[in-house]
């Protein structure tokens, strides 16, 4: 087994999206090979209606699919397709743009007017582009969680983990997307396939990422002689944690626990063409994408 090094520790960066809504985002627009096959990672977080309420109304998606997590409050949806429904707190949303579609969302807070969410951008392959738009909603209820003897929760969102397989399928990325809770203090290996990027995104709490580029098992010394780990070691609430190549992490959670999402896909290895929520090969992909929208053909028939 290889320890996975620690490439980079990062915190998200505030930003206004849609209507106004205010975010933070851990990557996106900057560098697409250094998470490929992932784009753009957002977490959307308020107590405030007002920094919320506007939304993302109507806008076009081609060539990428997102994945939409909601912890708290409610994302309501529609599409040019007709498609309507309504996200709850654990619910997901896997929509594949393919060839073109227009959308709106709107989140709504729960009673506190709370609002908590994530969305992740993946990319499609050149071969599946075009493919025919799709969604899959999946209710909380049909996530899997397992619960590890030490309290360890893993909500298996996508992909096989522990002998449980997430409901989300079909997805060009082939990834994993997990959300992990650890009790104060416990220390956790989990494997990641060798040829997947990965990454961690710490939200709750604060955790410690043992890396193989500095001496093995400096976390692990510390907590066998008792000690506890030094709150520098830590990456707190917000934190992007992204990972070189190897086969497992290792990570151990700080006095309050940690939650995090530990989330890997398979890169695609093709050239990146992105203007705002489009993404494709080409420049001329890009600018054909552009007079559809402008000539009202973007949108096409379904076969």
């Amino acid at each position: 087994m290889s320890l996975r090094p620690t490439l980079e520790t990062r915190r998200a960066q505030p930003t206004l999206e849609g209507a106004g809504v205010k975010l933070h985002r851990a990557f996106g627009f900057q560098d697409p090979s250094e998470l490929d096959p992932f784009l753009l990672f957002d977490d959307f977080r308020n107590e405030r209606p007002q920094d919320y309420l506007r939304g993302f109304p109507w806008h076009p998606h081609r060539g990428i699919e997102t994945i939409t997590y909601v912890l708290a409050g409610t994302v309501e949806h529609g599409d040019s397709l007709g498609n309507t429904g309504l996200l709850g707190a654990g619910d997901v949303q896997w929509m594949t743009a393919g060839s073109g579609i227009l959308h709106q969302e709107m989140p709504q807070g729960n009673a506190k007017g709370q609002m908590h969410g994530f969305q992740l951008w993946g990319n499609l392959p050149s071969a599946q582009k075009m493919t025919a738009p799709r969604y899959q909603d999946v209710q909380a209820k049909e996530i899997p969680e397992i619960i590890d003897d030490d309290g360890t929760r893993v909500r298996v969102i996508v992909g096989e983990f522990w002998g449980k397989t997430g409901p989300v399928d079909g997805i060009a990325a082939d990834p994993q997307y997990l959300d992990v809770s650890l009790p104060a203090g416990v220390k956790k290996t989990f494997r990641i396939d060798t040829y997947r990027r990965a990454f961690a995104y710490v939200f709750e709490g604060a955790a410690a990422f043992a890396d193989a580029s500095k001496p093995a098992g400096v976390l692990l010394e510390k907590e066998v002689a008792g000690e506890e780990v030094n709150i520098r070691d830590l990456s707190g609430d917000r934190t992007l944690i992204r990972f070189g190549t190897g086969d497992e992490i290792t990570v151990q959670a700080g006095p309050e626990g940690a939650r995090f999402l530990l989330i890997s896909g398979a890169p695609i290895n093709e050239p990146v063409a992105w203007h705002g929520p489009i993404v494709m090969n080409t420049k001329a992909e890009l600018m054909q994408a552009m007079t559809e929208l402008r000539n009202g053909t973007f949108i096409k028939p379904a076969h």
